[in-house]
């Protein structure tokens, strides 16, 4: 059961990362544009692999990723790190959605500048996630003490916090 929960989320994970790093190989196509027939079918095929494709494998690999948590209780610093580089190529997933509502309005483009920074930076997230999983680094995050115990969190907020915590 685990090594095909493993399957699906090396898979959708593979597909989602892939997507996130090509589109922005077609965002720059639209300056390129000049007709309406090309600009639609661009339009098209960007939103299609942005809704039909990357959007479920994303869920795809989020919820096989939640599931092997508990199927494998993964509790390091590595997989901390891994979890804060899945949130970035979340959040890089939602300005990528962003980016295609205001893509396609007329008179707009998506400079050459651009493309090389989400590229590489969605490179970077997409390789990091690969490195930290494979490579399982030895990282020891200290958290504050009481952080886990109930209320924990309360009395350490309230000590830097100007405001009164009920």
């Amino acid at each position: 059961m685990v090594m095909l929960v493993k399957f699906i989320h090396l898979a959708a994970i593979s597909i989602w990362a892939a997507g996130i790093v090509s589109l922005p190989g077609l965002y720059v196509q639209r300056a390129h544009i000049r007709k309406d027939d090309e600009l639609y079918r661009l339009q098209k095929i960007v939103r299609f692999s942005y809704v039909r494709i990357l959007s479920p494998a994303a869920f795809v690999a989020i919820a096989t990723g939640t599931g092997l948590t508990f199927l494998q209780h993964p509790y390091s610093g590595w997989f901390s790190v891994k979890l804060v580089l899945v949130g970035m190529l979340i959040v890089i997933h939602v300005l990528t959605g962003l980016v295609i509502i205001r893509l396609f309005g007329k008179g707009e483009v998506y400079p050459v500048w651009r493309f090389i920074i989400a590229t590489v930076l969605s490179c970077l997230v997409a390789g990091g996630i690969i490195f930290v999983v494979l490579a399982r680094p030895d990282i020891n995050l200290t958290l504050p003490p009481g952080v886990f115990e109930p209320g924990g969190l309360k009395k350490i907020v309230s000590e830097v916090s100007p405001w009164e915590i009920p």
